[in-house]
């Protein structure tokens, strides 16, 4: 897809990986709505972002929450072409610690949030992808990039439930890919390594130089302007559907 013209929905684009994103759109002459839960952060990455980018609070996992911003977007820009769900959360906890199993609250929330929320922000914007006209001549009308993690494949200690969330993420890519064929729409998954994120930049060494020795090559944490560039790709390239993407350095999790 072309992305000069082009709106791009993006969850959790105030920061990180979702806002290096909006970046690298904006570059390509698109538009992008920000969808975030910080309000404050949100608006004010907007307005450094210029006039091609907006703002709104969004829970992803709440479906009038979602239902307001992609209707108000719409209002704002005429259209959703591109959906780039980064929105998600952390959280770590044993099965069974020392204060006995896992909270269900806590296994329930991290699902709501990583799995619940982005099916719930692609089901909405593929709504609005299907009433385009076509973009290209394969009848393109919107692409859907959702965002795993290598932890739904080597998922650590203390990750049952990130993990979960995240493998859900990957194994509905192929699914939801044949359920808008018909629509001309395109789904794949980034599954990212360990990146530079604002929660990884505080980290200690005792826990970031750990994860950098499982890299194999570049010896280093990913940038987000890297998961921003495969999103890009992954847009503009009209034969990528369908699949999740590990975008790590080569790294394998290791148990702990």
């Amino acid at each position: 897809m072309e992305l000069k013209d082009k709106v791009a929905v993006i969850t959790g684009g105030a920061s990180g990986l979702g806002r290096a994103t909006a970046e690298q759109v904006i570059a390509a002459g698109g538009k992008v709505a920000i969808f975030d839960l910080n309000e404050d952060l949100a608006k004010a990455t907007a307005k450094e972002l210029g006039a091609q980018a907006a703002a709104w609070k969004v829970d992803v996992a709440d479906a009038a929450s979602v239902e307001a911003a992609v209707a108000s977007t719409l209002e704002t820009f005429g259209a959703v072409h591109v959906n780039v769900n980064c929105a998600g959360i952390g959280a770590a906890a044993r099965t069974l610690g020392k204060d006995g199993p896992m909270s269900l609250d806590t296994f329930k929330f991290v699902l709501n949030v990583n799995l619940i929320g982005t099916f719930n922000t692609l089901r909405l914007c593929a709504a609005a992808m299907a009433k385009n006209d076509p973009v290209n001549e394969d009848g393109e009308r919107g692409v859907i990039i959702n965002t795993a993690s290598v932890a739904a494949f080597d998922g650590q200690v203390g990750q049952a439930a990130y993990s979960a969330s995240k493998a859900g993420v990957a194994g509905m890519t192929l699914p939801i890919a044949r359920d808008l064929s018909r629509n001309g729409i395109r789904v794949c998954t980034i599954a990212p390594g360990i990146f530079e994120t604002p929660m990884m930049m505080g980290a200690p060494d005792q826990v970031r130089l750990p994860l950098i020795d499982m890299v194999q090559f570049p010896k280093r944490l990913g940038n987000a302007p890297e998961f921003a560039l495969l999103a890009v790709q992954i847009m503009q390239n009209p034969y990528l559907n369908g699949e999740t993407i590990r975008l790590d350095g080569g790294i394998r999790m290791q148990p702990r």
